[in-house]
């Protein structure tokens, strides 16, 4: 059989909610279950696999962190797509949802089905719920991992290191975080005027020279 070469085809655009989106979708979400899932979503950019597969025991509300031990695909439960488990810390929002999520006390599950267990199939499931919201909050029909997406693109552009959103997100390398990395157009720009300033915190002689005066 002759060798075959295969076509390179773009990558897809990454889909996120601007911040006002964002903030729109979550006021406007539905009070209860899927409104922690978005909220949480938001802000700790969990798949909802491994939202689904989220379990109480994971969840340190005292020093405001969880750890994502599982995913759930197709009925079973796993570890996480990247195949390691990851610490992700709780911002205030994130703090405050899980807090006002019920809990019951005969099932491990943070967002649990009516018999008790956890979402065995939430790429399906959950999928009218986010689009449900979404009408409701008047953005554009969404899933799941456009959350994902919002919350990786919102770190880039308030200047977060790609290092480090990459333990957040769980990416098995840096590529494919840098998928991000154009929403940050200034970071090369900084990076590089640090060479412009002394360890002692004053301006190189030629840094004064091309700054602009009055």
């Amino acid at each position: 059989m002759p060798k075959v070469e295969w076509l390179k085809a773009p990558k897809p655009e990454i889909d996120f909610l601007s911040f006002e989106e964002a903030e729109q979708l979550e006021s406007h979400a539905e009070p209860g279950r899927w409104k922690t899932m978005i909220t949480l979503a938001l802000n700790t950019g969990l798949r909802i696999g491994e939202l689904a597969a989220l379990s109480w025991d994971c969840v340190d509300m005292a020093n405001g962190r969880l750890v994502v031990k599982r995913n759930v695909y197709r009925g079973q439960l796993g570890t996480p797509k990247g195949g390691r488990e990851r610490e992700v810390p709780l911002n205030e929002r994130a703090l405050r949802a899980l807090c006002e999520n019920p809990r019951r006390l005969n099932s491990p599950w943070v967002f649990l089905q009516r018999d008790g267990g956890f979402i065995r199939n939430p790429q399906h499931a959950c999928a009218e719920a986010i689009l449900r919201n979404a009408e409701r909050a008047g953005i554009r029909p969404i899933g799941w991992h456009t959350l994902r997406h919002t919350f990786a693109s919102h770190l880039v552009m308030r200047g977060v290191p790609l290092k480090a959103i990459q333990e957040l997100m769980g990416h098995a390398n840096i590529e494919m975080t840098m998928r991000y990395a154009h929403l940050s157009p200034d970071v090369k720009k900084d990076a590089v005027r640090a060479l412009d300033v002394r360890p002692n915190g004053t301006l190189t002689a030629h840094s004064q020279e091309a700054t602009p005066k009055n």
